[in-house]
């Protein structure tokens, strides 16, 4: 099987416990992130494990739907997500460290590894220049979460 990563981090000038809020607010998700257009909540009760949605992402310049479950849920300081999308597993992990009281440094990682004989959207996505955008994409969900919880945006 390939794997291959991608881990960006960013610091975030707002309580790790507003951070955490806004990350599993699946509602608000795509008020937030830009690149989200948009959300379907598929299970009731609060964000945790087993929490599961389909969520729509403008990538590659084409939209694109996958479903995703929560996996790992450690409030207010780490969760992971998964899915299953064409011969692949995808899996993101959020941490978030608290930086003293209004601050948050939040480390996500993205993986993804080929789970079928054919991986194509796994060399497309990150093969080396498939890589960088998905590092843009996380680096631009990034700055879009700063720009919400420090109230720049939304």
């Amino acid at each position: 099987m390939t794997s291959r990563s991608v881990v960006v981090e960013r610091r975030v000038a707002a309580s790790q416990g507003r951070v955490w809020e806004a990350l599993t607010d699946l509602g608000g998700m795509d008020r937030m992130l830009s690149g989200v257009t948009g959300v379907e909540v598929l299970t009731d009760g609060g964000f945790g494990v087993g929490t599961r949605w389909r969520e729509t992402r403008r990538m590659f310049g084409k939209d694109a739907t996958e479903e995703m479950w929560v996996t790992v849920s450690e409030p207010p300081e780490r969760y992971v997500v998964e899915a299953e999308s064409h011969g692949s597993r995808y899996v993101s992990q959020w941490q978030l460290r608290a930086d003293g009281p209004d601050a948050t440094t939040v480390l996500m990682t993205f993986s993804a590894e080929s789970t079928g004989a054919v991986a194509g959207l796994l060399a497309k996505l990150m093969g080396s220049v498939g890589a960088r955008a998905v590092r843009k994409a996380v680096e631009k969900d990034l700055d879009d979460i700063a720009g919400w919880v420090e109230g720049r945006r939304g």
